[in-house]
């Protein structure tokens, strides 16, 4: 199976809607991609929720070490986990109260895309959440 992203309009639609974003993966370091896209959107008014069981806190907010943990719904989960670590995160994803499964540019697994293409979800993989943002927040 091939990985068939969203359209650019349903992404920024998507975007619109969104407001609680958990990232996994995401470093407490400035200088790491993850931070750095993170404070974008948060700067953009989105609620970053940080998911990364090595960290207290980045940007600010204090950290959950699982998905699992979060109270509340999240709109978006966006992943910076290595391809072939996708799956234990995908298979807690469908625990939590959550739509959009959104695996950062780079990161493609097929597996994890039909396993959750096949229970629903909408599925983003090889795109930047910031990057996507930026292209469709005037649309």
């Amino acid at each position: 199976m091939t990985i068939e992203n969203p359209t650019r309009e349903q992404l920024g639609e998507l975007l619109k809607q969104a407001k609680r974003i958990a990232v996994v993966g995401l470093s407490d370091k400035p200088d790491r991609t993850s931070n750095m896209v993170s404070k974008a959107m948060m700067d953009n008014g989105y609620e970053i929720i940080p998911v990364n069981p090595r960290i207290k806190e980045a940007l600010g907010v204090p950290a959950v070490a699982s998905l699992r943990e979060i109270e509340g719904s999240v709109d978006i989960v966006n992943v910076f986990r290595r391809a072939e670590d996708l799956l234990p995160v995908a298979e807690e994803f469908i625990q939590i109260d959550c739509p959009v499964f959104w695996a950062q540019s780079g990161i493609i697994n097929e597996e994890v895309y039909e396993f959750l293409k096949e229970k629903g979800y909408t599925v983003i993989m090889d795109r930047c959440i910031k990057v996507e943002h930026a292209l469709t927040k005037n649309m």
